[in-house]
């Protein structure tokens, strides 16, 4: 394993190599206000055992990247996307297949769109079309009212954890919130081991060197919705992984993703919800190296299929 702090314009960015630099790259984009350590280190081990290069880094305000003041200095999603482009370059990476969850599988989206020659395939896990103002589906989830699009807005299991975030006191306080939020994130339908995800919270914690979370990126305003056509130009061998138990994006928001991009294939992995516990990790992984080793020729088309995982 190697670390690296790379340049993004005025932010620097924690980054990690891991596996044989001759392998394939697969960059691994976590979500919203998530640092590299969102990945569980048993799906970066299983992707490296079948023998890949893996990348993954903190996104600006997480881990041990720069943390900007949001006021003074604003930044756009195209921000966030062009420092994932950075981190393949600091790493001499040309192309590389990328894994990416919730708001990094938007970002993905974004790279798929602008820079398409720096994806060797893309995987969108727990995510939404571009097109999809995820901020009005909130008011409108909140106020009891329905998309006009006909997608479904967020589920009440968003709210629970909304209800949940207020200020924080102390290192004690902040572990029990965010265990206790993924566990309303992951559903009721698999086992949620809350011993491992604390332990994963607090490796998090001593990564960034504070307990204090990163809320930045709820600032930032999507400003994507007029893209979302775009996505029809993509060439990008995709894979889409829709979670059953996603409260931020239920199905079939998943389903329409993957009909907006030529040639995508949709896996729904029973159970899951907007999180990575335990019992998601190996059918996961499988679907991510299946579609790494199996990605088709770049414009080849074919329906969006479900594919569901026992």
């Amino acid at each position: 394993m190697t670390e690296r702090l790379i340049r993004a314009g005025d932010v620097r960015l924690w980054s990690e190599d891991r596996g044989d630099p001759a392998a394939p790259p697969v960059l691994l984009i976590a979500g919203d206000c998530q640092s590299a350590l969102f990945w569980p280190e048993e799906f970066v081990a299983a992707l490296v055992a079948d023998g890949l290069r893996v990348i993954r880094y903190d996104h600006r305000d997480t881990g041990r990247s720069t943390h900007l003041d949001f006021a003074t200095h604003p930044y756009t999603f195209d921000d966030l996307a062009a420092d994932a482009r950075a981190v393949l370059d600091g790493w001499g990476v040309d192309a590389a297949h990328v894994v990416a969850f919730s708001m990094g599988a938007g970002l993905a989206q974004l790279i798929a769109v602008d820079h398409p020659r720096r994806l060797l395939s893309q995987a969108l896990i727990c995510t939404h079309e571009l097109g999809v103002d995820l901020a009005a589906n909130i008011a409108r989830a909140a106020a009891g009212e329905e998309s006009p699009d006909g997608l479904p807005v967020p589920t009440r299991r968003l709210f629970d954890v909304l209800d949940l975030h207020e200020p924080t006191t102390g290192p004690a306080a902040e572990l029990d919130l965010r265990v206790a939020s993924w566990r309303i994130f992951a559903g009721d339908e698999l086992p949620f081991d809350q011993a491992e995800f604390r332990r994963r919270e607090r490796r998090a914690m001593d990564h960034a060197g504070t307990w204090r979370p990163s809320t930045n990126h709820g600032l930032v305003s999507e400003g994507l919705v007029t893209r979302g056509p775009e996505l029809a130009r993509v060439s990008t061998p995709t894979l889409v992984v829709q979670a059953p138990l996603d409260p931020i994006s239920p199905p079939p928001h998943g389903r329409h993703l993957a009909g907006a991009i030529p040639g995508a294939r949709l896996v729904e992995i029973p159970g899951m919800g907007h999180a990575l516990p335990g019992a998601v990790l190996a059918p996961l992984a499988a679907e991510v190296r299946a579609h790494i080793r199996g990605s088709h020729p770049a414009g080849r088309a074919h329906p969006p299929t479900t594919t569901r995982q026992t």
